[in-house]
Order: C-alpha cells, then sequence, then structure tokens
C-alpha cells in the first residue's frame, strides 16, 4: 500500500461541554500551550506525513477560516467543508467529506491530541480490503475521565464492539483511525432518522471483522473536550507531549 498522505479531521460540533473556556468560539481553536487545539492536530499529523487535509467544520466556521486564512501551511493541501447539521453526531460530519478522499487516509478528531509517533506507525500499516485500523490503548489505567472514553472490546487484532457504554471491554479508542473509502458506505447504512455517530458505524465494520486494532503501546494521546480534561492536558503536556511540535516551538521560542 502507498504511503498514506491524506487526513479527515472533524471539527464542526459547537463543544457545549467546554464553553466555560471557549466562550463563543469553536473548540478546535481553544488555546493549549499558547496553540489551538486544531493546530496541534494539524502540526501533529504534518510531522507524522501527511501532506493534503480535509477538515469539516459548522460551529463558527467562519472563525476557523479566518485562522486558517491568517496561517499559510506551505505546501500543505487544506480542504474545508462546511456541515450545516453540526448538531448532529459526528458520524454525519465524516459523511459530509464523502467524495473529497479517494485514498486510504487518517481520520482524527479535533479534540484528540497525539504524538506524531504515533500517527506515523499508524500510516505503515496495510490496510486490507474494506478494513478500517483503529489505534486502541490498553493501559486503561492511566486515562483520566475513563466514564467519558470510547471502549472497545479486542480479540487478537479484531475489535469485536466499540462504545461508550459498553459492559466488557479491554481497551480504549483514541480517536486515531485508518480508513479506506467504503468507511462512507457503512456510515450511510448506519443512519437513523439522517443520523449517525461514528461508533455506530464502526459498528458495521465489526460485524465484519473489519474493524482492526493497532496497539499505540506506550504512545500518548489524550480527549481534550472539557474543562477538566483541559486542565488535566495542561499539566501532563511537557511530560507527555515533550515531542510534539508545539512543545519544540515553544522550547526553542
Amino acid at each position: 500500500m502507498a504511503a498514506v498522505k491524506e487526513c479527515l479531521i472533524l471539527a464542526a460540533g459547537n463543544g457545549s461541554r467546554i464553553a466555560s473556556l471557549s466562550g463563543s468560539a469553536p473548540k478546535p481553536l481553544v488555546p493549549l500551550f499558547g496553540a489551538p487545539l486544531l493546530e496541534h492536530i494539524v502540526l501533529s499529523s504534518q510531522a507524522a506525513g501527511i501532506e493534503k487535509f480535509v477538515i469539516v467544520v459548522g460551529y463558527r466556521a467562519d472563525a476557523i477560516r479566518r485562522w486558517f486564512a491568517e496561517r499559510p501551511l506551505g505546501d500543505t493541501s487544506v480542504t474545508l467543508v462546511e456541515n450545516a447539521e453540526y448538531h448532529k453526531a459526528n458520524g454525519v460530519s465524516a459523511l459530509a467529506a464523502r467524495g473529497l478522499l479517494k485514498n486510504p487516509f487518517l481520520l482524527l478528531m479535533a479534540d484528540h491530541i497525539f504524538e506524531p509517533k504515533t500517527a506515523k506507525v499508524l500510516l505503515q500499516k496495510t490496510l486490507g480490503d474494506d478494513e478500517v485500523i483503529l489505534g486502541v490503548d490498553y493501559n486503561i489505567d492511566r486515562i483520566f475521565d475513563l466514564e467519558d472514553a470510547t471502549k472497545v472490546k479486542v480479540q487478537g487484532e479484531d475489535i469485536l464492539d466499540i462504545g461508550k457504554d459498553l459492559g466488557q471491554y479491554n481497551a480504549l479508542d483514541t480517536g486515531m483511525f485508518l480508513c479506506g473509502g467504503s468507511l462512507f458506505e457503512r456510515l450511510e447504512s448506519a443512519k437513523q432518522n439522517g443520523n449517525c455517530s461514528l461508533s455506530d458505524g464502526m459498528r458495521r465494520v465489526c460485524q465484519e471483522r473489519k474493524l482492526k486494532a493497532f496497539d499505540v503501546g506506550d504512545g500518548r494521546w489524550q480527549d481534550v473536550d472539557t474543562p477538566e480534561a483541559f486542565a488535566y492536558t495542561e499539566s501532563i503536556f511537557e511530560r507527555d507531549f515533550c515531542e510534539s511540535p508545539i512543545f519544540k516551538r515553544l522550547v526553542h521560542a
């Protein structure tokens, strides 16, 4: 499989749970260590080898468009797609990018920061026909907010089930997926009353034994979707994300 160079980022939600920090700004622009969350995601993806981004925006899309307009990214291609139904689940946002990604791509959330080295290894994995590979973390005890985390049940390389309310699970969803175009078909088939989440679509992939697990090992990641998670991420950033482009920029400033 050719090197994966494309990335889809979901950045459409209104971030109601972090509104006490963001005010009227969209959550992807909330600054963490001097840089918006979205900048953390983009720069870490670039460091992993991504050259083309498709970013789905919704709430305060105008602010995100202005932010990109003021920050040229050299030869990196950025396409912004607006999801007018951003109040719906994140699967609808992913479907807004259907038709724009013809090759295998990295799928990321705008509020999940990660180490570039982890994404780089994931991008080197071989994606089978109609498969999705999800980065999973077996280090459950180190997770800050376990109740809010998306759980996965893994057997061998196969993910058997995924969701926030699983009773039995042995790993957690890191928010990093290696996907092909068939993901959009699964999401479309999972829609009910015009709505679906990524987990809804992934459960369809599970049923076909096509959702595979990639163990991130000691790789660090963090979901930053509440004020408490934000404060926790600030407290561990220097320790756990010292290899991130943002941290390196601060050190050399």
